[in-house]
This record gives structure tokens, sequence and C-alpha cells, in this order.
């Protein structure tokens, strides 16, 4: 895991420093609402049936083509024998990449990352005979690796997707 943070973060920095001789394009000052559902498939042959993700960022430009956006997510697990919620808060980082892709206007490309820590909340049923201990003391550690896009609809206005390697969400971008 170590090496693909490395190597992630090796290949940002060489596109940032290629993306600097490009046009500047600002990026901040959206905020951006997001919904994922989706299935999770927990250990011990415990299996979640859904979960559902609510998502809400504001990016603020910091560099050419680089925004930082303090988030807060809400995770809802519901499983045959226990419910979790999960309220992830931190910083997501996002490298926007429209330069090098020659992007549309109506496009815009971003690798990001994001690090904070979670508040996580597990409820198990009254008749569970398993170990109710596992999720007692949880990493609260978040780290979150994305890729993503916005199309926008107008000046004001765009939808988004975003693909990471915890939860997917789709939304909409407020400039």
């Amino acid at each position: 895991m170590k090496k693909v943070i490395v190597i992630s973060l090796f290949c940002l920095s060489i596109l940032s420093f290629s993306s600097f001789a490009q046009k500047s394009v600002t990026y901040g000052n959206t905020l951006n609402l997001g919904l994922g559902i989706g299935g999770y498939s927990g250990y011990y042959g415990y299996t979640n049936r859904s979960l559902t993700v609510f998502h809400i960022d504001y990016e603020f430009d910091v560099a050419r083509n680089f925004t930082l956006a303090p988030f807060a997510n809400f995770y809802s697990y519901r499983g045959d024998h226990y419910r979790e919620s999960v309220i992830p808060i931190g910083v997501k980082g996002s490298l926007y990449l429209d330069d090098l892709l020659n992007a549309n206007a109506n496009w815009d490309f971003y690798l990001a990352g994001s690090l904070g820590f979670a508040v996580v909340n597990s409820r198990w049923d009254a008749d569970y005979n398993g170990d109710r201990d596992y999720y007692r003391n949880p990493n609260r550690l978040f780290l979150d690796l994305h890729v993503g896009t916005e199309y926008h609809l107008s000046n004001r206005v765009g939808l988004f997707l975003d693909l990471s390697t915890g939860v997917s969400t789709i939304g909409l971008a407020i400039h």
C-alpha cells in the first residue's frame, strides 16, 4: 500500500509540473453535494446489504490546478445483525488535469486524495451471538484516493462523478 501511495504522489508531482506551462483556470469556490449507494461485504461472513453515502465539501483554490476542500461524509451500513454509521471528516486535495488532457471547457478531470478521521458508531442486534468486539475499536484514520470528472451544465452548476478507493459518489457542483 505504501508503494501505491508513493507512486501516486510521484505521478501527481510530474503532472503538476507539466501543467505549470499551461493556462491558468480556477476550480475553487465550489460547493459539492453528492450521494452514493452501494453494497458491502464484511468480515467473518457478515454481509452488509446496503450502504448509503451523503457527501459535502467546499473547494478552495490553493495553487494552479490544485484545490483543497474540507469535507464531511455520512455512511450508513445495514447488515444481517448490525447497523453502523461512519462519519469521515477531513480535507480532500484535488489536482485538475484539464490542461494536460486539453479538455473541453465543459469538462473538468481530476486526481485527488482525502485525509481525515472517522467517527464510528456500531449497534448489534440483541439476538446476535457472534463477536461483538470486532467493530469496537476501528481504525479512525481516513484515507481515500479519487479520480473524477465534472460536466458543467452552466457557469454556476455542474454534475460530477467521483470514483474512489472508498465509496464513489455522484452529485451536484455549485460554483
